[in-house]
């Protein structure tokens, strides 16, 4: 929660109470897990969730699940946990000075003395080393997309500098696993990934945007951007259309996926996974309250399960 002040352990202020980094991890190794923020993994199930839609509907698109699509399914997992790791010390390493000057962030271990700058770019180094390593055991084309992918990763820190949609720049980044995971399976683009993309997109807008209003002053203070800054109080009309926008692009990538080939019950299982997906997100507008900073992170936190939850309508079209 905002106003929360570092323990004497350096452990991050917005971190999950309890959570294994500060509790069972080596103390030496903590600081640098901090910085890949292994102790709030929210981020990697959100990085994770696209890529395993993009797997599902490619398999529904292609109605030809294979073993290896376990491998695909369980790399994602490993990239999704170091890319999220090697994206969060890249973003901290240029946010140094900004971290500094918000009360939320400047418990980070860069801003807070944990990790030199030097040390965080060996260590950001060292896991994109690692993810490279898992992308290489894919096809040619996904990995053309994983390389492909480091642009938007490398965008989105500077993002907030010179728009109000930093947020869309995030959704470019953490969606890109749709794209990769369809085409680790299927070798190729196509449109329902697209879409799927696009759909994610949508919900990065969403749920950031929920995310950023937890510092609109401290923002407004130092002059960084957001969609929190530029909505307002507006933000639960506009957070509306990212729902709508979500559901309905999802809806046309799995009716992209699964015609002509799936049946009719595929069909309509598969297309109750963005619908419900949808009544998660309105529940969570049922909820909002822009004032309250510890609601603000709760809502953020449960776009997990707002992610799963297509997956287990993906899962039940694949048998039907």
């Amino acid at each position: 929660m905002q106003g929360q002040a570092p323990t004497p352990d350096g452990q991050v202020a917005d971190a999950v109470t309890g959570n294994w980094v500060d509790i069972h991890a080596p103390a030496w190794s903590r600081p640098f897990l901090r910085l890949s923020r292994a102790d709030r993994p929210i981020g990697t199930w959100l990085l994770l969730l696209p890529c395993w839609w993009g797997l599902m509907l490619a398999m529904l698109d292609g109605q030809d699940a294979r073993w290896g699509d376990l491998w695909i399914a369980v790399g994602c997992g490993m990239g999704a946990f170091l890319m999220r790791g090697a994206g969060c010390t890249w973003n901290d390493i240029t946010d140094r000075d900004f971290d500094g000057q918000v009360e939320r962030t400047r418990s980070r271990p860069i801003p807070s003395g944990q990790v030199s700058v030097r040390m965080a770019v060996v260590w950001m180094v060292a896991q994109a080393l690692l993810a490279l390593m898992i992308l290489l055991t894919f096809n040619r084309a996904a990995i053309a997309l994983g390389v492909l992918s480091l642009l938007p990763v490398a965008v989105y820190p500077f993002a907030k500098r010179f728009t109000w949609w930093p947020q869309a720049f995030l959704g470019l980044a953490f969606n890109w696993g749709a794209l990769l995971a369809w085409t680790a399976h299927s070798g190729s683009l196509g449109w329902g990934a697209v879409f799927l993309y696009a759909a994610g997109i949508s919900w990065t807008l969403f749920y950031d945007t929920i995310y950023a209003h937890q510092d609109t002053e401290d923002d407004a203070l130092i002059g960084v951007k957001s969609t929190a800054r530029l909505f307002g109080e507006q933000t639960p009309r506009w957070m509306m259309y990212f729902l709508i926008g979500t559901v309905s692009l999802m809806g046309v990538a799995v009716i992209e996926a699964a015609l002509p080939d799936a049946s009719i019950l595929a069909l309509v299982l598969a297309l109750a996974g963005p619908w419900a997906m949808g009544w998660h997100m309105a529940w969570q507008l049922r909820g909002l309250d822009l004032n309250d900073n510890g609601k603000l992170l709760q809502l953020f936190r449960v776009n997990r399960d707002t992610g799963l939850i297509p997956l287990i309508f993906f899962g039940a079209a694949l048998f039907a």
